[in-house]
């Protein structure tokens, strides 16, 4: 379980909790046959409430270092382009990671949640790309991901508006797998779900996000290329002749 921990801030995203994540997910990918599904939750009331204003006066700080413009606009890019780093991480970690959200997930929790595999939320939940009233774009990974998730033209909405979305609305366009009552519920469900996920061979898991992965980003005949070479290289693995071994020793109790 990895939980933001911010919870006086409503888990805003500092430059130190960027760290935090960046260590977090480099733990998990230590532990790479140990940490079978992760749970991506939070402290508190809220999930995040987007990124902390320190972080766009720090943004404007480190630019700002070199006297040339041209080199500040590079300093700028490079902090951004580790931000995004950082927010993909759960869908780069090996194992599904499963965000449980509750209260508020605003701008950059957009962005980290839509990086995750799965999604759950308390129905007191509310959802907002937010940056539209900052006058900013969202550049986390959002607008990249949200379409494959609700759709060109919901993500589009989302992203023009900035509106809220509850719980109920976020599990009828697909934000969400389902919602739960209350945090309690959700923690379970979240615990319940990654157990469930943990249970299967890890290879395969591994195999199948990575193939979701490569798919959506890619057409359907070059995804099924992908597997096929996926399944040379992977198929064969102690995991699958454990399983067939199980069945054989089932199948011959039946004949007694």
């Amino acid at each position: 379980r990895v939980a933001l921990n911010r919870p006086k801030k409503y888990n805003s995203i500092s430059m130190a909790l960027f760290e935090d994540i960046e260590e977090a997910f480099s733990r998990i990918d230590a532990a790479r046959e140990a940490v079978r599904c992760v749970v991506l939750a939070a402290e508190g009331p809220h999930f995040c409430a987007g990124i902390d204003v320190g972080v766009l006066a720090a943004l404007r700080q480190l630019a700002g270092a070199e006297t040339c413009p041209s080199r500040q606009r590079e300093n700028l890019a490079r902090i951004v382009a580790r931000f995004q780093r950082i927010a993909t991480l759960p869908e780069r970690c090996h194992a599904p990671v499963i965000a449980a959200t509750q209260g508020m997930c605003i701008g950059a929790g957009v962005d980290l949640i839509s990086a995750c595999d799965l999604r759950l939320c308390t129905t007191d939940s509310v959802f907002s790309v937010k940056e539209i009233d900052l006058a900013i774009v969202a550049d986390l990974g959002t607008l990249q991901r949200l379409p494959a998730i609700v759709g060109e033209q919901r993500a589009r909405e989302l992203a023009y508006t900035g509106r809220n979305v509850s719980g109920a609305e976020a599990k009828d366009i697909g934000l969400v797998l389902e919602t739960c009552d209350g945090a309690e519920a959700l923690e379970a469900r979240a615990t319940e779900l990654a157990a469930s996920i943990a249970a299967k061979s890890t290879v395969a898991v591994r195999g199948i996000k990575a193939n979701m992965n490569y798919s959506r980003d890619h057409s359907s005949e070059e995804g099924l290329d992908y597997v096929v070479r996926w399944n040379a290289a992977h198929l064969i693995s102690e995991d699958l002749d454990n399983l067939v071994r199980q069945l054989a020793k089932a199948h011959a109790k039946k004949k007694q």
